[in-house]
């Protein structure tokens, strides 16, 4: 008999998924990692921040919502 056990460990979301920085609080999108550090690039735009990859952890559903509702303010401001 085979059992699937649920697991509570959270998996540090990919390139180019949303991010949260717990140590900073801070959301973005990770671009990559280098030297033991995680990128991420702040939502807008703008120069990346290196994280703990301990620190980076998916975010909640309500950061999601909205941070995707700053990218669609943002396009929508500029046209897109």
């Amino acid at each position: 008999m085979l059992l699937c056990m649920a697991s509570n460990q959270q998996t540090r979301p990919g390139i180019g998924e949303l991010a949260k920085d717990s140590a900073s609080g801070r959301i973005g999108v990770v671009m990559g990692e280098v030297g033991g550090r995680v990128q991420i690039r702040p939502i807008g735009g703008g120069t990346e921040w290196d994280a703990l990859p301990d620190s980076v952890v998916a975010r909640s559903a309500r950061e999601e919502l909205s941070a995707r509702l700053a990218i669609r303010n943002g396009n929508s401001r500029d046209g897109l």
